[in-house]
């Protein structure tokens, strides 16, 4: 058993969703659930890939869904010009190549995506005037 803070530095530093060329590995400690004594056990990239793929996967289904929703002009301009991922969640190693793969649509992360949709949401917030269309002339 692991807590919150090991499997966060799991996922940061050797999960994945995608095969990696090389397969990294990382130590961590927990407690044995069978003895309840302290553990050092050895944990591969491949198996993170095999725990987060099918949370992954649910996140590909969502962006396949709301693509198959979209109006065809806007999908037109996503085929062109690609799917932008921002956040924290999307610096899980290679989420953007498994969505690339089975959208078929290139796939770019932002970069600062941890603070980007911040800053443009307050970039909006000064320019409200012209949000709502009464930009002044």
């Amino acid at each position: 058993m692991i807590g919150e803070r090991t499997a966060e530095d799991l996922k940061v530093n050797i999960g994945c969703v995608f095969p990696k060329i090389q397969d990294t590995e990382m130590d961590i400690r927990g407690r044995d659930l069978i003895t309840g004594l302290p553990k050092t056990i050895t944990i591969h990239s491949s198996e993170m890939l095999e725990a987060l793929i099918e949370p992954a996967m649910m996140i590909v289904d969502a962006v396949h869904s709301v693509l198959e929703r979209t109006p065809p002009e806007l999908a037109s301009d996503i085929s062109d010009k690609g799917i932008y991922m921002t956040g924290g969640g999307c610096l899980v190693d290679g989420l953007d190549k498994l969505l690339q793969e089975k959208t078929g649509i290139n796939v770019m992360i932002a970069q600062d995506t941890v603070s980007c949709v911040a800053l443009g949401t307050g970039k909006a917030l000064e320019n409200l005037d012209v949000l709502d269309g009464k930009a002044k002339k």
